[in-house]
C-alpha cells in the first residue's frame, strides 16, 4: 500500500529557503537551548556549526554536534502505521476519529486522554492544551514535564507568586561569590553551562555542590556535600538553623520584603547541626562552612535541580532552600538569588501554556473563573464548556484502562514506557487501552505498542519558539521541509479537530486543509498564544518573532510590544497579592521507601553525558556511545563478590533491571546509581516507585530501596 501525504501537511508547506541553505536555530535537546547554525550541503546532508549565542557562546556538547544525524536516520518514520502496518493518512485519521467517537460515546469525554512533552515548542504545547479542552473537551491532559519541573514550579509559585526556572540571566552565575548547587551534574547534563561554573571559580568564587555521588561537577567544586539520598530537606533546614544561630539573617530584607519568617525561624530551631549530621551524613564542619560562605558573600546564588526535586517531598525541599535564600536577602539582588535548572528543551515554555492538567495558557489556573473567561474569549467558546482540572501525569497513566479511567490516549513528544516511574506497570496500562495514538519520528518504545503511529517532523523541519531555562523566548527555524509522507504535530491536531467537527470558535466544520480555530501554521498559533497569555503570569503579549530575532530572545513577562522583556525578576517586588515573598515552614520527613534487610541499598537515577531523556533519539546515533550500567562502591562490590564488568541484577519491590556493574569510588557504599535512558532489561524505571509529592504530584524518582546480586552465568 502506498501511503498518501497527510491532508493537513499541504497547509503547512514551508517556504523554500534562500541560497545558501543555512539557518540560525537552537539545539533540539536540553533547556540550555544552545544556539547553532544548520547548513544543508549540495549533497543534501545537514551540517551543524556552533553559533555565538548569549547562553552557550559558541559551545555545543556532543549531543548537539551530532543532532542532525537523526534527520535522515534509516529508522525515520515516513508513513503512518496502523496496527503495525503501513497505512494512508486518511486511513489513519479515520481510524483515530472513529475510535475517539466510540470511546467518548460509551465512556464519556474524559475517557480520551492526552499526554504531551516538555520538548514540544510553545506553539505545540499551547495547541495541545486547546485541542484537549476544545476539540476533545476532556479534562485529562498532562505531560512528562510533571516528572521534571513540577516540584520547583510549585515551590516557586507559593513563595514568589511566579515560576521561572532562573529569575535572572545565566551570566549572573559566573558573578556570584558563592554558589550552592543542589542535585545537578551540569558537567554531564549540559556541558556548555559548566563554563559559567568554571568562570565563577576562576573569579575566586566558592562553589559548593550537594550530591550523593562525586560527579564531575562535584569533583570540580570547592566543597562537596555527599548526603544520604533523600535528605536534602534536612540539609536545607540545618543550613538555615546555622544562619539564624549565628545572626547572619538579613533582618531588614525579611521585614520589608517577606512574610512568614517567624514560623520558619521556630521550625528550623529543631535542626541543630549535630542532628542534621545524623540525618544526612554531612559533617557539622561542612554544614557550617556552607552556611557561612553563603551568608558572608556579597553575591550568592542557590540553585536546585532534579536531585533535590524528584522526591515525594520535593516541593518542601525546594521551599526550604528558597527560605534560606530569602533569609539571606538574595532574591531580587543582581548576582544573587534562588533558581532552578530546567531539564527538558522546552521545560519552561512547555509548562506555561496549557498542557498541564491544572493550567491554561499564560500560567493561568484552570479553576480560576477570570482565567477561564479570558482564554475562552480567545478560543471563541463558552467558559462553562471548558473542563476542569484533570489527573496529574503518573495518576493519569496509572488510571489508563482502569474502571472510570481513560480508554484512549494520544501521545505527543513523550516515551512513558521508558520514562515513567514503575514503568512495567505503566506499560501494562498503556497496552490495556482501547486506542493508543503516538506522534513521533522514530518508533520509540511507546510507539511500538501503539495502535496508530503518525510520523511527524523534526526540529529542523518546522518553525516555532522555545523558552529556555532563564525564561528567554527563542526562535527555532526550519532548514528544510519534512520528508514526503510526514506531517507535523500542529497539522495533526488541526486535521483531527476538523474531522471531529470542532473549531476554536465552537462552530462545526466539514473538514479540509485548515480547521478554523486550529491552525497548522506555527506563526498563526503563536499570535493566538500571545493573546491567550496577555495579562497572565507568563505574559507573552509583547513577544513577537521579529523581536526574538532582533534581541537574541525576549525574556517573559513581556506584556507589550513597546516594552522590554524582564531578564531579572523581583528587583522591586514579588508578583504576590501584597508584593512580598512568602516563607513557608516545612519539616523534614523520611523517604517514601526506607531501606531494610531485604532491600538494604538506595538506588538513585540520572542522566549521563552522551544520552538524553528516554534515549529514543540519542540511542540511535552511533557517535553517542553508551548502554545501561549500575554504579556501586568497590567496598560493597567486594562484600557481594561482584567484579567490575560483571552482569548484575538490581531488584526493587516493583521490578528488576540487569546491566553490567561499574565499580567507582565516587558513590556512597550504601547507594547505587543507574542511568534512566535505556529500555528492556536495562530500564532503570522498572525499579523506581510511585510515591507522589502531595502538592506537585512529582514521583519519587531519585530514591528507592533495592538489593543487588551477581547474575549467575
Amino acid at each position: 500500500m502506498t501511503p498518501s501525504a497527510p491532508p493537513a501537511t499541504r497547509a503547512t508547506a514551508l517556504p523554500l529557503l534562500a541560497s545558501p541553505r543555512e539557518v540560525a536555530t537552537h539545539c533540539p535537546y536540553c533547556a540550555l537551548q544552545c544556539g547553532m547554525t544548520l547548513r544543508e550541503t549540495p549533497e543534501g546532508r545537514v551540517e551543524v556549526a556552533a553559533r555565538d549565542f548569549p547562553t552557550n557562546r559558541g559551545g555545543l556538547c556532543q549531543k548537539g554536534w551530532t543532532s542532525a544525524e537523526l534527520l535522515d536516520h534509516p529508522e525515520r518514520l515516513t508513513t503512518p502505521l496502523l496496527k503495525g502496518q503501513p497505512a494512508t493518512w486518511d486511513e489513519a485519521y479515520d481510524f483515530i476519529v472513529n475510535g475517539i467517537r466510540r470511546v467518548q460515546e460509551t465512556h464519556g469525554r474524559d475517557a480520551v486522554a492526552v499526554f504531551g512533552g516538555g520538548g514540544l515548542t510553545n506553539e505545540k504545547a499551547y495547541a495541545l492544551g486547546k485541542f484537549a479542552r476544545v476539540a476533545l473537551r476532556t479534562a485529562n491532559i498532562d505531560y512528562n514535564g510533571r516528572f521534571c519541573m513540577s516540584s520547583a514550579a510549585a515551590a516557586g509559585n507559593r513563595a514568589f507568586g511566579i515560576d521561572r526556572g532562573l529569575p535572572f540571566p545565566m551570566a549572573d552565575i559566573a558573578e556570584a561569590d558563592t554558589l550552592l548547587l543542589i542535585g545537578a551534574n551540569v558537567a554531564e547534563t549540559m556541558p556548555p553551562f559548566a563554563r559559567y561554573l568554571t568562570e565563577q571559580r576562576q573569579r575566586g568564587g566558592t562553589q559548593i555542590v550537594v550530591d550523593p555521588r562525586a560527579t564531575p561537577t562535584a569533583r570540580a567544586a570547592t566543597l562537596h556535600l555527599q548526603p544520604t539520598p533523600g535528605t536534602d530537606l534536612a540539609l536545607a533546614l540545618g543550613l538555615l538553623h546555622i544562619v539564624v544561630a549565628e545572626g547572619l539573617t538579613d533582618q531588614a530584607y525579611l521585614a520589608e520584603r517577606t512574610t512568614g519568617w517567624e514560623a520558619v525561624r521556630q521550625t528550623v530551631a529543631a535542626y541543630w547541626p549535630a542532628r542534621v549530621e545524623l540525618l544526612t551524613g554531612v559533617p557539622v564542619a561542612d554544614l557550617e562552612a556552607t552556611a557561612r560562605a553563603l551568608a558572608n558573600a556579597d553575591r550568592a546564588i542557590i540553585l536546585t535541580a532534579r536531585g533535590a526535586e524528584q522526591h515525594a517531598k520535593g516541593v518542601d525541599t525546594v521551599t526550604a532552600f528558597i527560605n534560606l535564600a530569602l533569609a539571606l536577602g538574595l532574591p531580587g539582588r543582581p548576582g544573587s538569588g534562588y533558581g532552578c535548572l530546567t531539564g527538558q528543551g522546552n521545560g519552561q515554555g512547555g509548562r506555561e501554556h496549557g498542557q498541564k492538567a491544572d493550567q491554561l495558557p499564560g500560567y493561568r489556573k484552570i479553576d480560576d473563573p477570570a482565567a477561564r473567561a479570558h482564554v475562552a474569549g480567545v478560543w471563541g467558546v463558552d467558559p462553562d464548556s471548558l473542563p476542569g482540572p484533570g489527573l496529574s501525569a503518573y495518576e493519569l497513566l496509572d488510571a489508563l484502562g482502569q474502571p472510570g479511567g481513560p480508554k484512549a490516549m494520544l501521545v505527543f513528544g513523550s516515551n512513558p514506557v521508558v520514562s515513567a516511574p514503575r514503568a512495567a506497570r505503566i506499560t501494562e496500562r498503556l497496552r490495556s487501552l482501547d486506542l493508543l495514538i503516538v506522534c513521533d519520528f522514530v518508533l520509540s518504545e511507546t510507539a511500538a505498542i501503539a495502535d496508530v503511529v503518525l510520523p511527524v517532523a523534526q526540529w529542523a523541519e518546522e518553525d516555532g519558539t522555545m523558552t529556555n531555562l532563564e525564561g528567554r523566548v527563542l526562535r527555532r527555524r526550519a532548514l528544510r521541509k519534512p520528508p514526503p509522507g510526514t506531517g507535523t504535530d500542529l497539522a495533526v491536531m488541526a486535521e483531527l479537530a476538523s474531522r471531529l467537527g470542532r473549531t476554536g470558535d465552537g462552530r462545526s466544520v466539514a473538514g479540509g486543509e485548515q480547521s478554523g480555530g486550529f491552525s497548522a501554521e506555527p506563526r498563526a498559533v503563536f499570535e493566538e498564544l500571545r493573546r491567550a497569555t496577555a495579562g497572565g503570569v507568563a505574559d507573552y503579549a509583547g513577544v513577537t518573532w521579529e523581536r526574538v530575532d532582533a534581541e537574541n530572545g525576549v525574556f517573559w513577562p513581556c506584556p507589550a510590544a513597546d516594552r522590554a522583556g524582564t531578564p531579572r525578576l523581583f528587583e522591586e517586588g514579588f508578583p504576590t497579592p501584597d508584593g512580598r515573598a512568602r516563607l513557608i515552614a516545612v519539616e523534614h520527613r523520611p523517604v517514601a521507601e526506607e531501606i531494610d534487610a531485604e532491600y538494604p541499598l538506595y538506588l538513585t537515577t540520572g542522566r549521563v553525558l552522551a544520552q538524553y531523556q528516554s534515549g529514543a533519539q540519542t540511542r540511535r546515533i552511533a557517535a553517542l556511545p553508551g548502554g545501561p550500567f549500575v554504579e556501586l562502591n568497590p567496598d560493597l562490590a567486594e562484600r557481594l563478590g561482584i567484579d567490575d564488568g560483571d552482569t548484575v541484577r538490581v531488584v526493587s519491590r516493583r521490578g528488576e533491571m540487569i546491566a553490567p556493574a561499574r565499580l567507582v569510588t565516587t558513590i556512597r557504599p550504601d547507594t547505587l546509581f543507574a542511568p534512566f535512558h535505556y529500555s528492556g532489561m536495562g530500564r532503570a524505571n522498572s525499579l523506581t516507585g510511585d510515591a507522589l509529592d502531595p502538592i506537585s504530584r512529582m514521583p519519587e524518582f531519585k530514591v528507592c530501596a533495592v538489593r543487588i546480586e551477581p547474575v549467575t552465568p
